[in-house]
């Protein structure tokens, strides 16, 4: 190589880096707002954030910290007054004790994930963190970029998106450090029930040297029911990271406010926000303050919305040639049967029929692989939000229908 060839090369990157996955929602949504910008009039199903804006309240409270000159640092746990309100709400919507100082908050609950597989995994050590499958996708790239070894859980249809505890039990060995549960769930809307929760709980307490991490940032999109929580279990709480947020609750996806409540890492978690982001957004954490302690009718008011989309997204569904879809138990996400559909018109999986649905019929979807590895034996789903309006549905379905019937042989 020349000096001037060698002047000009780039250096490599890391494997770590080269491995890092992605949220393909965000893919998507830059394909859609390409082709909308192009001109093309795309109904868009594929990112997960509410559609209302963020209740008035909490932008006022917000406008009032930037005139009141709350624009500084704040400590990395988070100010005073928010965990003080975290750890109330945490606590009494699921029955359990939890102290301010059990909870730190920070710029979204995404970076818990992170921060608690690096504190409860060695790098290269051979530590295993057991994830749900279909499942958020950062939970597999944060798992192979800190060096554990992921080991999928698979949700499968026939349980209405739980996974068998007794798969759980064959999974587990001297090697797993980390249990990462999701519910309501993402993609799927499927919840895990009482005796699921029972049932994880037992096997568990034969295996001390196993955290949870319990995403529950959907735990108030809940509409059978009440929400559950595998804390509640004896013997679970302490060994349990509580994940919440503003995100999805109060529409407030870029304010950016997510916390975690466990009493033994929440000195860990401080540190690894001392190490990264300092502190969120102290702006965000005062809104977020409002939004927990002030009026809850938007909260009330959105989640009927979403209840009235749930039934009218899989009503429309099901009427499909090819598509089934189950009822999800919370969230907002409908995650049909594809299988038939994909037949019926020739696609050969449920990504070639996301690709052509895109630019043949102007709908924007998820297909499974985007959430990982596809469940045996459950055959291609794809995902659609239901953060979107009745008309939306209506036209978007329409269009699915239309698709799938013009292309029928």
């Amino acid at each position: 190589m020349s000096a001037s060839q060698g002047a000009d090369a780039t250096p490599r990157v890391s494997r770590r880096c080269e491995s890092l996955g992605t949220e393909n929602a965000f893919v998507v949504l830059a394909e859609v707002n390409a082709l909308v910008r192009e001109g093309r009039d795309i109904v868009s199903f594929c990112i997960g954030q509410p559609d209302f804006p963020t209740p008035r309240n909490i932008q006022e409270a917000a406008i009032a910290a930037i005139r009141g000159g709350k624009h500084g640092y704040t400590p990395s746990a988070g100010i005073d007054e928010l965990r003080e309100a975290v750890a109330r709400d945490l606590g009494q919507r699921r029955g359990l004790d939890i102290r301010p100082e059990d909870v730190v908050v920070g710029a979204g609950a995404k970076p818990f994930i992170a921060y608690t597989i690096a504190s409860v995994t060695d790098y290269g050590a051979g530590d295993e963190v057991i994830y749900p499958v279909p499942g958020f996708p950062i939970y597999e790239s944060q798992i192979i970029a800190n060096g554990a070894v992921p080991v999928p859980i698979f949700l499968r249809e026939s349980r209405d998106f739980a996974f068998d505890p007794a798969e759980l039990e064959a999974k587990i060995t001297d090697k797993t450090r980390l249990l990462i549960l999701n519910t309501p769930q993402n993609p799927t809307g499927g919840i895990l029930g009482a005796a699921d929760l029972d049932a994880i709980a037992e096997i568990l307490a034969q295996h001390p040297q196993i955290w949870v991490y319990a995403d529950e940032i959907y735990s108030r999109l809940v509409y059978t029911g009440a929400f559950d929580t595998l804390a509640r279990r004896p013997g679970m709480q302490k060994r349990t990271i509580i994940a919440d947020g503003a995100s999805k609750t109060w529409a407030m996806t870029g304010w950016r406010v997510g916390y975690v409540a466990n009493r033994a890492l929440a000195p860990a978690f401080t540190r690894w926000i001392t190490n990264t982001e300092s502190c969120a957004s102290q702006i965000s954490q005062w809104a977020a303050v409002e939004a927990i302690n002030g009026p809850q009718d938007s909260v009330v008011e959105m989640q009927a919305r979403f209840a009235e989309r749930r039934e009218l997204i899989v009503r429309l569904l099901n009427a499909v040639p090819g598509v089934s879809c189950r009822s999800p138990g919370g969230a907002f996400y409908a995650w049909p049967n594809v299988t038939e559909a994909c037949r019926l018109v020739g696609a050969a999986d449920s990504e070639v029929l996301r690709k052509r649905l895109l630019h043949e019929a102007g709908i924007a979807v998820l297909a499974d692989i985007h959430f990982g590895r596809r469940v045996p034996g459950d055959g291609q789903h794809i995902r659609l939000s239901y953060a979107a309006s009745n008309h939306a549905i209506e036209e978007g379905v329409a269009r699915l229908e239309a698709f799938v019937r013009r292309n029928m042989g």
